[in-house]
């Protein structure tokens, strides 16, 4: 048998660390334990899979105390002495019903160990473009595939790879954009620490495509397990003549690097990632030039994300009319999505274009994971929007999110429920654009200040008549005046909220009230006497002494000393607390 422990950074932080040393100190075989990546199923981590010849044998939510019995259904053969840990059917619905191609060895494979990716074919689509395919072969299969940049824009991947190599010079630089920004968005992340040499692969194939000699990955220092695989990975495959002079023989070479940026998120743009190379502070450059005419070091320069690279092995291997197959007519191939907030099944999930956000949410990750109705889901990050429930049916392609006033953006989507305030929502992705703004223009430096400190006197019922006119206006000016796409798409999460929320913001501005119940300047606890049993936890958890009574008699809160904290609506075992 072949145990093997998730050790994604989600695996790692659910305890998987700890499982696999309380493995290592049973009479279980070590060499045969091992490990891999992220397989997507965060909400279920720790995650230990045991391959019997073909058969998989999946136990999820496993913790160190679980050795032993893991051990004795491994030396017995007995599945009862597992059977609490073993996923049930629904679970394994979340993987089955997804076509993972970037997402492929995720969870499957050891990422430290090259030899398992070059049994999943890894490096054949590699030696393939180096040894049959012209540079403009490649280019045209990667056409015909249709994939499109999967970092949020959706420009076409061929187009980039074409411009940058019909600029003149012999030095040209492909750069891989690892720096994941969006809140909530784990997608290259997962991609990196659970498959890295597919991320190597593709970029190899995309740096012959152009010409390029170097080959960079600018990848957030917050990111240490995924630095420390890659680092791992690149150096496999230079031992093995795969990275570095004459590839597999043949005339081309590259070299790799890698870049730990500081983490703003303005790196997102690619002339202020490469600023950020440079050694500059990371703030865009006009345009153009583009970076296919003058980018690092004023060399031509190709930019995609990882998710757009992990697709290109997969690609080549199978035909671009193969990936082209999948999705709608202007949005080819699969999408790789970070599904976070009150769904019951959170994590990666990769499915073709033109499925809807009702087949993401609800039938993969299974609907709302409280017994609150879903309200919203917040597509794009920061520089996305709010769809509301009346368009779960929305399919999921660059045109269709596009026409709703959200974006497809990385690949985040944030799932909230009725009891999530959409304009507290607006609130936090502006107050995050509003800190990372670079500052170099004044639309978005000035612009968004003024308009998160307008969210934030509405959201403390400082609202006054005319202030959601004002901030439309605000938005559409930013929209228009901004240097970057930061600025650019900043608003967004303002428009829609508005766009579909009118009534909230219009209940915080005249009535002062939060529908969400969520706001704490707007809330006013009270204790219902008919249900107060006198029990005293809300008293002796309120932190200012609010909260008086005597024992098996109704209590009373002193709205004057209450600081709307919500431990007494949180602990009341009989609903007594009211919150309005």
């Amino acid at each position: 048998m072949r145990i093997v422990i998730g050790q994604g950074s989600c695996g790692i932080a659910a305890g998987a660390e700890k499982v696999r040393k309380a493995l290592l100190n049973t009479d279980i075989n070590a060499e045969s334990i091992s490990i891999t990546g992220c397989i997507g199923m965060c909400y279920l981590e720790p995650i230990v899979d045991i391959y019997d010849e073909d058969k998989l044998t999946r136990l999820v939510k496993v913790s160190e105390k679980d050795a032993p019995a893991i051990a004795d259904y491994i030396r017995t053969g007995d599945r009862e002495k597992v059977s609490a840990l073993i996923v049930t059917d629904e679970d394994s619905e979340f993987l089955s019903k997804q076509t993972r191609i970037a997402l492929r060895n995720c969870g499957i494979i050891n990422p430290e160990i090259i030899e398992e990716y070059i049994e999943k074919d890894g490096y054949k689509a590699l030696r393939k473009c180096l040894t049959e395919l012209t540079p403009e072969e490649v280019i045209d299969v990667i056409k015909t595939s249709g994939l499109a940049g999967r970092g949020g824009a959706g420009f076409p991947t061929w187009f980039k790879w074409n411009a940058a190599r019909s600029s003149e010079g012999e030095e040209k630089y492909l750069i891989c954009n690892a720096d994941e920004g969006d809140p909530g968005a784990f997608m290259d992340r997962a991609v990196i620490e659970s498959d890295p040499h597919n991320l190597i692969e593709g970029m190899l194939i995309g740096a012959y495509a152009i010409g390029a000699k170097h080959a960079v990955v600018y990848v957030r220092a917050e990111y240490p397990l995924a630095i420390k695989r890659l680092k791992n990975a690149i150096e496999q495959a230079k031992a093995q003549g795969i990275i570095g002079k004459n590839i597999f023989g043949t005339d081309f070479s590259c070299d790799f690097m890698i870049k730990a940026g500081a983490g703003a998120f303005v790196c997102g743009e690619e002339t202020a990632l490469i600023e950020s190379l440079e050694g500059h502070r990371g703030m865009p450059r006009l345009k153009p030039p583009f970076p296919a005419q003058s980018g690092f070091w004023r060399k031509p320069s190709n930019i995609n994300n990882v998710e757009t690279f992990a697709n290109v092995a997969w690609i080549i291997n199978n035909g671009g009319e193969a990936f082209a197959a999948m999705g709608t007519e202007g949005s080819k191939g699969t999408k790789v999505f970070a599904v976070t907030g009150k769904v019951k099944r959170s994590g990666l999930v990769e499915i073709p274009m033109g499925k809807t956000l009702r087949d993401v949410i609800f039938d993969i990750g299974g609907g709302m994971k409280t017994d609150k109705a879903f309200k919203a889901v917040q597509m794009g990050g920061p520089s996305g929007g709010c769809i509301p429930a009346d368009l779960i049916d929305t399919v999921i392609d660059y045109k269709a999110l596009g026409a709703t006033g959200a974006i497809m953006g990385s690949g985040g989507m944030v799932v909230m429920d009725e009891s999530t305030c959409m304009v507290g929502m607006a609130k936090f992705f502006l107050d995050f654009t509003a800190k990372e703004s670079c500052g170099k223009c004044i639309h978005c430096r000035i612009g968004t200040k003024r308009m998160l400190e307008m969210l934030e006197r509405i959201t403390k019922g400082e609202g006054r008549e005319g202030d959601i006119e004002l901030l439309e206006e605000l938005c559409y000016s930013i929209k228009d005046g901004a240097l970057c796409g930061l600025g650019q798409t900043a608003p967004n999460p303002v428009l829609t909220t508005i766009k579909y929320f009118r009534n909230e913001y219009e209940a915080h501005i005249n009535d002062k009230k939060c529908p969400a119940g969520e706001c704490s300047d707007l809330i006013e606890y009270t204790i219902n006497a008919d249900k107060c049993r006198g029990c005293t936890l809300c008293a002796r958890n309120c932190p200012v002494n609010a909260i008086t009574g005597t024992v098996k008699q109704p209590h009373v809160i002193d709205t004057d000393k209450c600081i709307k904290c919500g431990k007494c609506y949180s602990v009341c075992r009989f609903d007594a607390v009211v919150k309005a």
